[in-house]
Formats: structure tokens, C-alpha cells, sequence
């Protein structure tokens, strides 16, 4: 039993590392394609663009991995029921539960795993991603400003330049600093330079304007030398909730009321995502034997259409819970709840015939 348990578990993990590959590659895509277009202008090098998809991986095995345990055990265990393999272990004496133990083995891997990437790798990786792009912008950022284009690689900044007869200076510079909402200001300038900075840019603009408004107060000031920094758009200055480790989550939510209900469910959406996975031992080989002998694409159909179904029900609580409607540790773990259900059911209902 030993041999059979070592050759089954052999083929989850080896279809497990390709569907982790396969669903990284295709989730990454959206991500790397925004980074793309924000560092485009940066003359960003292959070795940056290394870090930001390594940055990446934590946030995304979150989601993969969870997906790519059950895709491989639909993958194995459907391959292993076309060929009648279980039916001969069954007809031998095994029950289902002892055909479906190397799943049991392969869950808790995954588990483990995917709860030290929600946990802890993914609030570091997103903090070291937002450090590298917005250093990225900082040391390059000169670059992203060109003649007659308008640019917004700052977060509430648009500047445009009618010349630049260098990469640090500026001929016939436009800014609109929308950063304040309640003071918005444009400044016009004739001539000015740019200072790279640790962690902003320097501008040292010469004979300007700036024009603020504020409610329904209009303010010009005109300057003979004017100095300010701006730090890049990677995003918000206050770290995002993707950012925060999980004590900090629970700390943050007590000292922001108002962004209680945010923060829990961010919380408690980094416990229920790993623990699909300890579900997934009941679902995934019960799946692959109601899904007969319909192949590896009904298996990848199955899956994605489980996490499809598992997805809308939780974005459905969560929603609940923001308007109140449901406490938040009711919304956050409903589709944990349902799908628990579900798979024991089904396994059940395998398990007895």
C-alpha cells in the first residue's frame, strides 16, 4: 500500500508544479502588463522586471495554489479512473478513503505552504514590490517626462513640458497637483531642473506662477524660484490592507473604526483561502470519479468551474458584510461553509458505493 500511496502522491505533486506554473503565468499577466506600462518609460532592465515578478509570486500562490491542488488532483485521479486503475484497487480491497489518502498528504503540503504565503510572503512581497517600483521611478523617473506628453507616473501630478534640451532640465514646464483635493494648485514655469532623490524628485522650477484653489477662494502667486519634491505612484503612502501581516491587520482595525469591516475581512480571507485546501481532500478525488472518463480537459472544466462558483460566493458575502447586512465573520467564511458541505456530501455519497 506504501508503493501505491508513493506512486500516486509522485503524480499529484508532479501535476501539482505544473498546474502552479501554468495558473501563475496566466494570473501574472494582468500585473505584469500594468508594471509594464507604468516602467515602460524608465528604461526599466530585465533584472528589475526579474524582482517585480518575484515580488509577485507570494500574492499569486495565495491564489494558485489552492486552484492547482485541485486541478492536479482532478488531472491525476480522472487519468487514473479512465484507465480503471481504481477500479482494480477497489475490487483488491482498498476503500475510497485509502485510494484518496496521498490527496490527504498532498493537502496538508499545500496548506502549510499556502498559509506561510498569506501570512507572512505575501504582505513582505507586496511591501518589497511597492519599495522597488516606487525606487525605480525615483532613480528614473526624469525619463518618464517628455516634450509635449502629458505625465502621470505621480500619484495626483500630471506635468508637461513644452522642451527639454536636457534629461534634468525643463523648458516650459505645466503642472496640476491634484494631490490635496480640498487645494488644488497648477503651477506654469519657464525653466526648471530635476534633482533625483532616495525616495522622491526634486523640482527647482524658475520665473512661475502657481494658481490654488481652495472652495471658492482663488490664490496666484508668482515666484522667482520654487522648490518641492514629489514622491512616484507606487500608490498609496499609508501601507494597503494586501500589505499589512495579519496581527497588524487585527491591531489597525482596532485603532480605524471606520475601516474595521476592510480589515477583518482581509483577515479572515487569509485563513479561509489556505484552509480550501484541507477541503479540497474530500472534493477533489469524489469530482474526479462523478466526472468519469471525460479526460484531463473535463477535469481542468470541473475545477475552474469550482473556483468560479467558490469565488462569486465569497466576493457575495464579503459584499453582505460591507453593507452590514451580514457580520463580517459570516460573509468572510460562507463559501468556506458551503463548499465544506458540499464536498462532504459528495465524498460521502463516492464513499458508499
Amino acid at each position: 500500500m506504501l508503493l501505491i500511496y508513493r506512486s500516486v502522491l509522485k503524480e499529484l505533486l508532479i501535476a501539482f508544479v505544473l498546474s502552479v506554473l501554468f495558473l501563475n503565468f496566466t494570473l501574472m499577466m494582468e500585473d505584469l502588463l500594468k508594471f509594464s506600462r507604468q516602467l515602460s518609460g524608465v528604461g526599466v532592465s530585465i533584472a528589475d522586471m526579474s524582482l517585480v515578478v518575484f515580488y509577485l509570486q507570494p500574492q499569486v500562490l495565495t491564489l494558485t495554489i489552492p486552484m492547482a491542488m485541485l486541478l492536479s488532483v482532478l488531472l491525476t485521479y480522472g487519468r487514473m479512473n479512465a484507465d480503471n486503475e481504481i477500479v482494480v484497487l477497489r475490487c483488491s480491497g482498498m476503500s475510497f478513503r485509502s485510494i484518496s489518502m496521498p490527496v490527504v498528504y498532498l493537502g496538508i503540503i499545500c496548506f502549510v505552504i499556502s498559509l506561510s504565503m498569506s501570512f507572512y510572503f505575501s504582505p513582505k512581497g507586496n511591501k518589497l514590490l511597492k519599495e522597488r517600483v516606487s525606487q525605480i521611478l525615483t532613480q528614473r523617473g526624469f525619463m518618464t517626462i517628455e516634450e509635449g506628453i502629458f505625465n502621470t507616473a505621480f500619484e495626483g501630478i500630471v506635468i508637461m513640458v513644452k522642451e527639454k534640451p536636457a534629461p534634468d532640465r525643463l523648458s516650459g514646464i505645466f503642472i496640476l497637483d491634484e494631490r490635496n483635493k480640498e487645494e488644488q494648485k497648477i503651477i506654469t514655469a519657464r525653466q526648471g531642473r530635476i534633482f533625483p532623490g532616495k525616495d522622491s524628485l526634486g523640482f527647482s522650477l524658475t520665473d512661475g506662477h502657481i494658481y490654488i484653489t481652495k472652495g471658492k477662494v482663488f490664490t496666484e502667486i508668482g515666484f522667482g524660484e520654487y522648490n518641492f519634491r514629489l514622491s512616484p505612484s507606487a500608490k498609496e503612502r499609508d501601507p494597503k490592507n494586501s500589505e499589512l501581516t495579519p496581527i497588524e491587520l487585527l491591531r489597525t482595525s482596532k485603532e480605524f473604526p471606520d475601516r474595521k469591516t476592510e480589515l477583518l475581512l482581509e483577515f479572515h480571507r487569509r485563513l479561509s483561502m489556505p484552509a480550501i485546501c484541507l477541503i479540497l481532500v474530500f472534493l477533489g478525488p469524489s469530482l474526479s470519479l462523478m466526472a468519469g472518463k471525460s479526460g484531463r480537459l473535463g477535469g481542468l472544466t470541473i475545477g475552474l468551474a469550482v473556483f468560479a462558483a467558490y469565488y462569486t460566493l465569497l466576493l457575495y458575502g464579503e459584499s453582505l458584510s460591507r453593507s452590514d447586512k451580514l457580520p463580517h465573520f459570516v460573509g468572510s467564511w460562507l463559501a468556506f461553509v458551503a463548499l465544506g458541505m458540499i464536498s462532504f456530501f459528495i465524498f460521502e455519497r463516492v464513499n458508499r458505493k
